[in-house]
């Protein structure tokens, strides 16, 4: 998501895959993933004030038309068995056990979007369509 308000290496290939697909499904805490990622910018520097406000505007916009997966009891489990299984950090679980709870089976046609190569590999031993973001 932090590519589609800032902008950064993978932000026009971002921008293509949304306009291409503006079905956006987000886990429940992902605007706090992604308010984290533009406060550590902006407290490192990269990102000053006026950007950090604009940024998180856009997200707010974004948030308003996304489809979002709720925590609770399937999501938990489905992260607690990944984590199992997978080489991922518990973040990336819960955005992949959502990502599975809104797709069902099979996941073939869903697709995932993802930065995080461990989280790519995982999504594809699952069963999810992996959609690079190539810049």
């Amino acid at each position: 998501m932090v590519p589609l308000l800032v902008e950064e290496a993978h932000s026009a290939s971002a921008r293509r895959r949304l306009r291409q697909d503006a079905a956006v499904v987000a886990w429940w805490a992902t605007s706090v993933e992604v308010t984290s990622a533009l406060c550590r910018r902006a407290r490192e520097g990269s990102l000053d004030e006026r950007a950090l406000a604009q940024a998180i505007r856009r997200l707010g916009r974004l948030r308003s038309s996304w489809t979002e997966v709720l925590p609770g009891l399937p999501v938990r489990a489905a992260a607690e068995r990944l984590l199992r299984v997978h080489a991922l950090r518990a973040t990336d679980a819960l955005q992949l056990a959502a990502a599975a709870a809104w797709s069902g089976e099979p996941r073939d046609e869903a697709a995932f979007v993802t930065l995080d190569t461990r989280q790519a590999q995982a999504a594809e031993r699952e069963g999810f369509r992996v959609d690079p973001l190539d810049d």
